[in-house]
């Protein structure tokens, strides 16, 4: 699914709940959606979605690693991600 087709969805489910939306206002709310989802887990806060998920911030240790073309060592530096484990509701919804 692109952007498009999720603010698409977005504004089909406010049409059938009987709310007028349009495309850039739901353009705009997706936007910000995820503007707050990002900002609150890159503080390192957690960010939990009941029968969705919780993303949080992981620290990643700085490792020994392998170029696969030549084979030589080299160091991978440390970093942070983000790691996403899912509601029991959604594994199901899945599986």
């Amino acid at each position: 699914m692109t952007k498009q087709d999720f603010i698409d969805a977005v504004v089909a489910r406010a049409d059938d709940a009987g709310i007028e939306l349009t495309k850039k206002d739901a353009a705009s709310i997706v936007d910000d959606l995820f503007d707050v989802v990002s900002k609150q887990v890159a503080e390192g806060d957690r960010f939990s979605y009941p029968g969705f998920g919780t993303f949080t911030k992981k620290h990643r240790k700085a490792r020994k690693g392998q170029n696969p073309r030549t084979g030589e060592p080299l160091q991978i530096p440390a970093s942070n991600t983000v790691n996403f484990k899912p509601a029991p509701k959604l594994k199901d919804r899945v599986n």
